[in-house]
């Protein structure tokens, strides 16, 4: 069995077939594990999602911030942004069912050899105790009240963790760190606005994996993750960073999780729409 990671694929669905067929990737011999924002601004998010669930006993994923996001515009809680491609999505007869599986998705993977994220972790977090609180966060999300979560999740506040945190600033504060984290003050507090290169880092910031006294860099698994577009291919301080860019223009990339080689197929024009915003 081989097993990949594969970078934000944001409804880039001819890409992501060409990726596997470049991986000759076997459903039921090989398992993939997606790094989140598997959906909306690519043109195929429906064709994803019908992918991903009926091959879901052959995959490992995490929600992003994307995929966040839809579930909540497909429940009337946030409205569409004007550069979502979710309209075939919502508007499919499976539809309901596609975002009820994904809903049910986790925010963290961790196993004996790897962890995934999407976006990144508080320097106070061990692995352990960041899977503990991922799973705070899912267990409301997957549960009948999960629409009082989906309306008081959007928010910057918290920006930092405190382990006194309690209610819907508690879970916000996991919820923003595991699908929007960038960058880290000296206090470990998220600035959102910064989506740019290394070199571009705002004074007083730094990559939250460079965060000094990190907890998760102690860890023996590396952790897979994505969101950071402007990065890149990205190995090192024990991360593996794999949003290469597709919907941008750029590549999407596999990570072999056993050899450690890196696979690429650039972007399929039919997956990108017309006048792309930003991420």
């Amino acid at each position: 069995m081989a097993r990949y990671a594969i970078g934000d694929l944001q409804g880039c669905y001819h890409s992501f077939m060409q990726l596997l067929a470049k991986l000759n990737f076997a459903p039921g011999r090989d398992q993939l594990w997606l790094v989140g924002d598997l959906i909306n601004r690519g043109t195929g998010s429906l064709p994803v999602l019908r992918w991903l669930y009926a091959h879901r006993e052959h995959i490992k994923v995490v929600l992003g911030n994307h995929d966040l996001h839809a579930i909540a515009v497909a429940h009337a809680v946030r409205p569409p942004h004007r550069f979502d491609t979710l309209a075939p999505l919502l508007a499919a007869e499976d539809g309901e069912a596609l975002l009820h599986w994904l809903r049910h998705q986790p925010l963290m993977v961790l196993e004996d050899d790897y962890a995934m994220i999407h976006a990144g972790l508080y320097p106070q977090w061990l692995l352990p105790q960041a899977r503990a609180l991922a799973a705070e966060v899912e267990v409301v999300l997957q549960s009948p009240d999960y629409l009082g979560f989906l309306q008081q999740m959007y928010g910057n506040q918290p920006a930092a963790w405190h382990a006194d945190l309690t209610g819907m600033d508690r879970l916000r504060a996991i919820t923003n760190a595991l699908t929007r984290m960038r960058v880290v003050d000296a206090a470990g507090a998220m600035e959102f606005a910064f989506k740019g290169e290394l070199s571009e880092l705002p004074a007083g910031y730094l990559p939250w994996f460079q965060a000094a006294g990190r907890q998760s860099a102690q860890a023996k698994q590396p952790i897979l993750c994505g969101h950071w577009s402007a990065l890149g291919l990205y190995q090192a301080h024990g991360v593996i960073a794999l949003d290469t860019g597709c919907l941008w223009g750029r590549e999407l990339t596999a990570y072999a999780l056993d050899t450690g080689e890196a696979t690429q197929v650039a972007l399929d024009p039919r997956d990108q729409p017309p006048g792309l915003g930003g991420d």
